[in-house]
């Protein structure tokens, strides 16, 4: 069964920070981007954060760069997003997702309909 599965999230205070971990099954992640995304209640999913396979390029939304790092590890067919310095608007449902390439706008992959559960992240005092 191909499936995505997020963890890492919980509840931490501004300025603190997280390590997101998006676990591959069913299938080799290193044939493809990672990308990930978030939703706030109310709000629409929206793109954070996407690496290249082939040369590990990076792309990052412009709320967070400069505090959140993406990274894959293909041998152990996960994919990783270090949080720093989060903040109360970072508050979100986190998601991982695979697509064939990145591109700097980290749109949603056309069709895709294997989302796993997300991680909740939670930044508050």
């Amino acid at each position: 069964q191909v499936q995505l599965e997020e963890s890492g999230g919980g509840l931490v205070r501004p300025g603190g920070s997280l390590r997101l971990t998006c676990a591959a099954s069913g299938f080799t992640l290193k044939y493809y981007a990672i990308k990930w995304f978030r939703q706030a209640p109310g709000k629409e999913r929206e793109g954070v954060s996407c690496i290249n396979n082939r040369d590990t390029t990076a792309y990052y939304a412009d709320s967070v760069k400069g505090r959140f790092t993406i990274s894959r590890d293909n041998a152990e067919n996960t994919g990783s997003l270090q949080m720093n310095s989060l903040k109360p608007e970072d508050t979100a449902v986190y998601y991982c997702a695979t697509d064939v390439v990145c591109e700097a706008a980290i749109r949603l992959p056309y069709g895709y309909d294997s989302w796993g559960q997300g991680t909740q992240v939670t930044v508050s005092s």
